[in-house]
């Protein structure tokens, strides 16, 4: 299993002003360095740095199963989340929304569970290891953003 950054075509092109999934540039702001989890790096957005706020659609088209709401990137570039094992922005809450989709985009009713932050990879392992099942989200428990997706290395 791997945890992945948001999409890096979309990440450069609103860190260039492109428009995020509203069609609107990007909000500025600077971050307290807390609860501020870059998509691209996977790390809060360090305390002082300026980030950019947006809305998002970790999905490739518009349809009834692809959610879409805030998230925060680094404003300068940062390097991608590339590591094993859990990515720090999954250590600050103690609990994660998990959901599986298959491979049209759709989630596959029953998989979606809180989960506490130490059971995340045992649980998306299982996911994963399920047939019809192409991909797992992580979501903040709160606020059912977007944080990163995961999926074997080998699919």
């Amino acid at each position: 299993m791997i945890f992945l950054s948001y999409d890096q075509t979309v990440v450069d092109a609103v860190r260039a002003g492109g428009p995020d999934a509203n069609g609107q540039s990007a909000e500025r702001a600077i971050s307290n360095g807390r609860h501020t989890p870059c998509r691209c790096c996977l790390r809060d957005v360090p305390n002082g740095e300026e980030m950019l706020i947006l809305s998002a659609r970790p999905f490739p088209e518009p349809q009834p199963y692809a959610e879409q709401g805030p998230i925060f990137l680094c404003a300068q570039a940062c390097v991608p989340w590339s590591g094993t094992g859990t990515p720090p922005i999954l250590t600050t809450s103690p609990d994660y929304l998990i959901k599986a989709y298959g491979p049209h985009d759709r989630i596959v009713y029953g998989t979606g569970r809180i989960t506490p932050k130490d059971e995340i990879e045992a649980y998306v392992r299982d996911l994963l290891g399920r047939d019809g099942i192409a991909y797992v989200d992580v979501r903040s428990a709160r606020n059912n953003c977007f944080l990163t997706r995961t999926r074997d290395p080998d699919a």
